[in-house]
């Protein structure tokens, strides 16, 4: 074998990388196995206040907080609901343990150093850019290569490190009296006699009360009608007895 040969053939696997592979959505991304903990299925995570929105809250991981992001979101991309294929993949980047939310962990596979190319457009245009480390060619399939230092920014990292600081007891109760709270703040406003009655308006109240007020120009106009009908009754069976008593009168010779 050819000395050259033999150089670049060890140049190649020294470049080939192990990568644990799993997809968000229609989007396959790969990460090094070597900053990979642990894959465990979606289990019920705590919620603590005043977090950003794509921190879904911690876990009790066998004693360990582990702060759980929801990547898609961090990404930028729509985050869908947990199902049975949802997973968590617990990594460690410097000093932080994080469990990220994927939608399917699907396999582990080495990839040669020359398979892996600059990010295309296409890619970048949906996904900021720091976060990639390049795409990974398979045949028909990309595997786009994320660094994890960068998408765990300095200052997310540091929020994550406050948080894992804390007392795990502590954190469950704080997240148990935000639930807690926010469920009672519902009940009570289901249980408000008449809030969603709406009350009418003035103006609707002076109306009503305008109709059921009796009309009293229509009732006087009434009686001055019939008083006239009576006059004219009067009048008319006055002249009627006049024309009878003419009739009656003898004719005179």
């Amino acid at each position: 074998m050819p000395v050259g040969t033999d150089i670049e053939g060890k140049e190649k696997n020294r470049d080939e990388r192990q990568l644990v592979v799993f997809r968000i959505g229609q989007e396959e991304f790969g990460v090094n196995i070597d900053e990979v903990r642990e894959i465990i299925r979606m289990e019920k995570v705590t919620q603590i206040p005043n977090t950003p929105g794509y921190i879904k809250g911690v876990i009790n991981l066998r004693g360990n907080i582990i702060v759980v992001i929801d990547l898609a979101m961090k990404l930028g991309f729509s985050s869908k609901e947990t199902d049975k294929d949802t997973r968590i993949i617990v990594i460690k980047v410097e000093d932080n343990t994080v469990g990220m939310v994927v939608d399917y962990a699907t396999e582990v596979l080495r990839l040669a150093g020359d398979k892996i190319e600059p990010a295309p457009a296409i890619i970048t245009s949906k996904i900021e850019a720091d976060y990639i480390e390049g795409v990974g060619v398979l045949d028909e399939r990309l595997l786009t290569l994320l660094d994890l230092a960068k998408v765990l920014k300095a200052k997310d990292a540091e929020y994550i490190r406050t948080i894992q600081k804390q007392d795990p007891d502590k954190i469950v109760e704080v997240g148990k009296g935000q639930i807690a709270g926010k469920e009672k703040e519902e009940d009570s406003k289901l249980q408000e006699p008449g809030e969603n009655k709406e009350e009418p308006k003035a103006g609707e109240k002076e109306e009503k009360g305008k109709t059921q007020e009796p009309d009293t120009k229509a009732e006087a106009k009434t009686g001055k009608k019939k008083e006239e009908n009576t006059e004219l009754q009067k009048s008319g069976e006055a002249e009627k007895e006049a024309i009878i008593g003419k009739k009656e009168e003898p004719i005179s010779a």
